[in-house]
């Protein structure tokens, strides 16, 4: 009877040895859990499109399967979401968000203070981004010859998003005459502004955005596209001149440089400062199994979005390399967004 006793102790010892080992700790703290994915604009844009598809993949790839739920937080060019990010939530893992690709650099040019781009964690990229300045026929623009000629309104969002920095730094550094009218909350209210007639151009909305939203501008030229943020012509816009080409000083085109270099970031995810390690690293795996996803490939594709993926390892290195860039030169870049208002 006491060899009995103490094998079942034994047996009961090993099982329970054994689901010990079997715990995961990253497991047992995601499940059953809600977290939120923080969006930086309204509703309708690049940022939100790609911020929701993340949301609704992302969540059967962590470990114990939470629920993500979006929330969009406009402001600033989505710097009231990187500050509420930053100073408000919880450090832990359970928020993510799709915030403006201009977060390093304004970083480094110190545009946004109590910020500091190297302390997120980036999970991973879904696409590259790039940016363009759009008109309608109706508007006689035919090329950006045209708005150095004569002044032109364009709608723009806030803070230092690269909705403001590319007409700004188009005024400065390439003989733009914009006139911006601020205030939109993203892409979305810019491009409606510009087919009701407020503006003549939208001063930034994304390619990505721009392929599920408008195709007929991008394929069958029912917009007049006037200048890329980009480093050289992306295959879709051969004819719209890149950013570094509008320059006009050498300093114009290195400034302009630093700027198109934001396109490499697009649209990626991030989560907070401070998470756990082991928190981040079950994260990034599951950003990575997601990108692999039949499902979620077969959804990008249903929904004409650009996929162009990227570790989270990588989107960090460009945040430090973007950060260790010349002060000098990434001032030149701070001061675009401290530029009193016009």
């Amino acid at each position: 009877m006491k060899r009995l006793i103490v094998a079942a102790l034994s047996f009961a010892a090993a099982v329970a040895g054994a689901t010990a080992l079997r715990a995961d700790p990253v497991e047992d703290f995601y499940r059953g859990k809600t977290m939120r994915m923080i969006i930086g604009y309204g509703v309708g844009g690049g940022y939100d499109l790609y911020g929701r598809i993340a949301a609704e993949f992302l969540s059967k790839h962590i470990p114990g399967k939470p629920t993500i739920v979006p929330q969009n937080m406009p402001g600033a060019g989505s710097f009231v979401a990187a500050k509420y990010m930053n100073e408000v939530t919880a450090r832990d893992g359970t928020v993510l968000a799709s915030l403006s690709q201009t977060l390093a650099t304004d970083t480094a040019a110190g545009s946004v203070s109590g910020l500091d781009a190297t302390q997120f964690r980036y999970l991973g990229r879904i696409t590259t981004n790039i940016d363009f300045g759009v008109a309608l026929p109706k508007s006689g623009i035919k090329s950006f010859d045209d708005v150095r000629k004569r002044e032109v309104s364009v709608s723009v969002t806030g803070g230092a998003s690269i909705g403001v920095l590319l007409p700004t730094s188009l005024n400065k550094y390439a003989g733009a005459k914009f006139k911006m009218v601020r205030g939109y909350k993203g892409s979305a209210e810019m491009v409606l502004a510009l087919e009701r007639g407020e503006v003549d151009v939208v001063g930034a909305t994304g390619l990505p955005s721009t392929l599920v939203r408008k195709p007929g501008w991008i394929h069958k030229g029912e917009a007049v596209i006037i200048y890329q943020a980009a480093l050289k012509r992306h295959r879709l816009l051969p004819n719209t001149p890149a950013l570094p080409e509008l320059g006009q000083t050498d300093e114009g085109r290195a400034v302009l440089r630093v700027i198109a270099s934001t396109a490499e970031l697009g649209r990626s995810i991030v989560t907070t400062p401070g998470v756990p390690p082991e928190r981040v690293a079950a994260l990034r795996k599951a950003f990575q199994a997601m990108i692999k996803d039949p499902e979620f490939i077969a959804a990008c594709e249903k929904r004409k979005m650009m996929f162009d993926p990227g570790t989270g390892e990588e989107m960090d290195q460009i945040v430090r390399d973007t950060v260790a860039l010349p002060r000098a030169l990434v001032a030149k870049v701070g001061e675009l967004v401290k530029a009193p208002k016009k």
